[in-house]
């Protein structure tokens, strides 16, 4: 299989490489990571079943459309592909051995401010393979295709009303999920009505998102750059990445202002947060079980009260 990866490095990038040292590196919940190198270059290359081969090819593209924002520091996607019975993606190698100084953080809040100020391009495809009008898909909540949200599928049905969109293709799909899996979510259908009264009024751009926008997907370089990786990214409310921001732990204080210097968050977002949290905590039951069941079912109560 490495042989293969450093072959098709070496296609894509017109520059021969040949793996001198190979280490296993967190690669999350999901993937197995690695680093490789060679005398001059390093990457980083995760590895799954070949049957998720999609997952990665997503993941880049969701890179690659974030990194043509010209915003925030995000891997470059070098080349994906399976070899046997395994999937990969290689990706740059990024140092995050950066302290993550206050400005440091604030320039993330920045530059992700900038980045969620652009939305989607024209035109996509509809999954019923029509072309729609440019203007009114930028007023549309969705992605070009289906990706993951960790390894569970994350549907981006192209949407123009954002509670429709959140209830449907999030909160809903998430319910549907958990309860297949045994769950036990006795609101569940009541919140599902009540989102389009939710969030009535409320009438966000269509951003891009990273999607997973949590600690463990966002460091400093060593250079003390600020960078994001391994997103579930599409175009949706802003808010979304910042809600996660806050739901393990929360971001350092410098990232908000530096967000807020730029984009400054709209009124009614504490409020909004927990429904858009929500989503990753059925998708942790789903994933993990445990107490997420018991959480969940906390978050609903409070939504609704």
């Amino acid at each position: 299989m490495w042989d293969k990866i450093s072959a098709h490095i070496s296609e894509v990038t017109g520059d021969k490489f040949a793996i001198d040292n190979r280490r296993s590196v967190s690669g999350g919940c999901i993937n197995q990571g690695y680093s490789i190198s060679s005398s001059s270059r390093t990457y980083f290359v995760k590895i799954n079943q070949a049957s998720q081969v999609a997952m990665f090819e997503a993941e880049a593209l969701g890179l690659q459309q974030m990194r043509d924002t010209q915003t925030i520091r995000v891997p470059e996607p070098i080349c994906w592909g399976t070899e046997g019975n395994s999937a990969y993606i290689v990706l740059e190698w990024i140092d995050l051995g950066g302290r993550g100084g206050d400005s440091a953080w604030a320039e993330m809040g920045r530059k992700l401010a900038e980045m969620h100020k652009c939305t989607p391009p024209s035109p996509p495809l509809l999954r019923g393979g029509e072309e729609v009008d440019s203007a009114l898909l930028r007023g549309c909540f969705g992605w070009d295709r289906n990706n993951t949200i960790g390894s569970t599928v994350q549907i981006n049905n192209w949407t123009a009303n954002w509670a429709e969109f959140w209830a449907e293709h999030r909160i809903g799909y998430q319910l549907k999920l958990a309860r297949r899996r045994g769950g036990n979510f006795p609101q569940g259908e009541r919140l599902l009505k009540v989102i389009p009264e939710f969030l009535a009024g409320y009438e966000p751009q269509p951003s891009l998102v990273h999607g997973d926008l949590w600690g463990g997907n966002a460091g400093v370089t060593s250079a003390g750059e600020p960078a994001i990786f391994d997103p579930a990214a599409y175009f949706g409310d802003r808010e979304v990445d910042i809600a996660m921001t806050e739901l393990f732990g929360g971001f350092p204080a410098q990232f908000y202002r530096g967000y807020n210097q730029v984009w400054p968050l709209e009124g009614g977002y504490d409020k909004r947060k927990s429904l858009y949290n929500l989503y990753h905590i059925l998708n942790h039951f789903n994933l993990f079980g445990g107490s997420y069941e018991s959480q969940a079912n906390q978050m609903i109560s409070r939504i609704l009260s």
